[in-house]
């Protein structure tokens, strides 16, 4: 059996901390929080962890000195910013400071828990572990997310890791609406504007293939995403 993935939470909105960690820990994660920056660097000393969430403005020592500190000993781990801030000089800060992504107060929580599998994944090839079948039939077409397998019924294919990634997540949902911030996070560990024009062209692509099976349909949902449509056969 795995050893679940490990998290250390720094906040000092007690609140707020408690919500992170009790909410992350329903998710799977074994998941320490601390209160201030020095409490967070003793922890960080004493524990291995998979992932960093440290807020910014914090007593004792803030969260920029803190991953500074942590980066002198550790230049893998990886470290997500939790902060209130949304200047463009602050985030350039946090990344100078050895960030891997940054969050800006208020967030979702579904937001929080697709950044920190987005990171995991880019990072270490970790994500929380969930079942997932060998393949998806979807109308006369079977894809093997594993092997990266698309079979219509024209013939077979196999996809790139974005194709495969991004047509997994379609399946995962289908006949439900894939969000596109969702989608962009997953498979490409960011929402920027140039992302999103990637992930069009893979969707693009996508559609082209799954052509080949006149039972399949990708749909967009305007202003929210996609939605794969398949007749049962």
């Amino acid at each position: 059996m795995s050893k679940p993935i490990k998290l250390l939470v720094v906040e000092d909105d007690p609140n707020l901390g408690t919500l992170l960690a009790e909410y992350l820990r329903a998710k799977g994660f074994d998941t320490e929080l601390r209160t201030d920056g020095q409490q967070g660097w003793q922890a960080y000393q004493k524990g291995k962890f998979d992932l960093l969430l440290l807020d910014v403005m914090m007593p004792l020592k803030d969260g920029f000195t803190l991953a500074s500190d942590i980066r002198k000993k550790d230049a893998e781990v990886p470290i997500i910013f939790l902060t209130a801030k949304s200047m463009k000089q602050d985030t350039i800060h946090g990344f100078q400071s050895g960030a891997d992504d940054y969050i800006t107060k208020p967030f979702g929580m579904e937001e929080l828990l697709l950044r920190v599998s987005a990171v995991l994944r880019r990072t270490k090839g970790a994500v929380p572990k969930v079942e997932e079948p060998d393949h998806y039939r979807i109308g006369g077409t079977v894809f093997e997310p594993r092997k990266q397998i698309l079979r219509t019924p024209i013939g077979e294919r196999r996809l790139t890791t974005k194709e495969s990634e991004l047509l997994r997540l379609l399946c995962m949902q289908r006949n439900d609406v894939l969000e596109r911030s969702k989608a962009l996070l997953e498979v490409w560990g960011n929402d920027s504007y140039f992302s999103g024009r990637s992930m069009d062209v893979y969707i693009a692509k996508l559609r082209k293939y799954l052509r080949e099976d006149p039972a399949i349909e990708i749909i967009n949902i305007h202003g929210r995403g996609f939605r794969l449509v398949a007749k049962e056969q």
